[in-house]
Formats: C-alpha cells, structure tokens, sequence
C-alpha cells in the first residue's frame, strides 16, 4: 500500500485551485490537506493545520502584502526557513528560464508550467516526495543555459575537489534521479549511510535540498544530463 503524500495548495485564482484539487483527487495516495489563496498568510496558518503538507504546490505569482511584493519566490524562501521538511512545486504560466535557476537555488525542488499534463504533475509531487527533486527537461535546459551563460558562479562553499570519492558518486546518483534505496543498493551501503553522505553534500555545497546538489553538480561540471 502506498503512502498517502499530503498535498498544499497556494494560488490565487480560485477556479484554478478547484481545479487542481479536483484532479490531485483522481489519484487515491494524493490527499489535499492546506489551501491557501495568498501567501504570506502560509507560514502563519501552518502553525494551526492538524496535518501539514508532504509537498506545496506553489504558484509563482501571489497577491502583494499591502504594498509589498510576496511572490512564490518569498514563500518558497519561507518555507525552506520554517518548514524545511515541505517540499516545494513552483507553479507558473511562464516558462522563462531566467527564474527557474533561480528559485532552484532559493530552495524550490520542482518547477511547472500551468498547462503540464496531469500526469506530469503527479509524476512531479510523486518524485519530490520519495527522491526529493523533480528535475524536468524545462529545469534542465533553465539550469545548464545560465551555466553556459556564466551567470552562475562556482559555489562559494566548496569546490569539486574538496568532495570525497563516494561523494562524487552519491551526488552523481542524485542527478540520475534515484531513491535513497536505490543508491544503497548500487553501492552496497546502507540508506542511513546514503543519507549521512546527502546530509555532508549539502552542507559543504550550501545547496537548500537535493535540487540544488543537481544544480550545484551541473555547474561545477561533475555531471551532465
């Protein structure tokens, strides 16, 4: 039996909201848990929520507090100061690539376009859920132009060299999208042992999640997808 993975909704337009929990419901192991319609009420009503969200669907462009702009953007970095444990689906009408790194980097595991097949959605919240990134082609292709532009810099952090053999190794399996289990099984180590190893990448990259390893590992030129 699988898990049932708890589902957030952050987005303004009502008709849209409705819409996503009525397809979300399809899938048996999908439950919508929090709705939100702006979001910098989302931290705050956390607090309060009998059951907290595995993964927030969070639409990019959100009502300003008052005068000041809270975008996706802002409640993703929230999020990842509160809530570190939530994984974070960008939902947008856009798909310009010059933000997507970007909110990679601010702590979002996945990024959407609006009008991605159903299926593509499911196969995005299933995957940050049990691998803890959903790294499509959009993200991909966002994600090596800015390092081909040089608009991103080498990690301020570490350099490739400081990272262990098995680090290599570990990082390297991360972009291949495998499950904890998976990479355990490969190396023939334990997934508490896989675990620790994540845990010392994303300290010594300064990466949010596993996301930002893949980024970090496209960037510095340890892997190519």
């Amino acid at each position: 039996m699988q898990p049932t993975i708890h589902i957030g909704l952050v987005e303004d337009q009502l008709l849209f909201r409705q819409g996503m929990k009525a397809i979300l419901s399809s899938w048996p192991e999908l439950q919508v848990v929090f709705e939100s319609a702006e979001g910098y009420t989302v931290c705050e009503k956390l607090k309060n929520v009998a059951v907290r969200p595995d993964v927030m669907l969070l639409d990019l462009s959100l009502p300003p507090n008052g005068k000041e702009e809270f975008s996706g953007k802002h409640v993703t970095i929230e999020l990842v100061k509160h809530y570190p444990d939530i994984k974070i689906i960008i939902l947008s009408i856009s798909n310009d690539e010059s933000h997507i790194a970007q909110l990679i980097e601010s702590g979002a595991h996945g990024y959407l376009v609006k009008d991605s097949d159903p299926d593509e959605v499911y196969e995005a919240i299933t995957s940050v859920y049990h691998k803890g990134s959903y790294i499509n082609a959009l993200t991909l292709k966002a994600i090596q132009k800015k390092v081909n532009r040089k608009n991103l810099t080498r990690s301020s952090f570490i350099s490739i060299e400081e990272l262990t053999k098995r680090e290599e190794e570990i990082i390297q399996m991360i972009c291949l999208q495998l499950t904890t289990e998976e990479i355990a099984d490969r190396l023939s180590i334990s997934p508490k042992t896989v675990n620790g190893h994540r845990n010392n990448l994303l300290r010594k990259t300064g990466a949010k999640n596993v996301a930002g390893l893949v980024l970090y590992a496209i960037r510095n030129g340890l892997v190519k997808l």
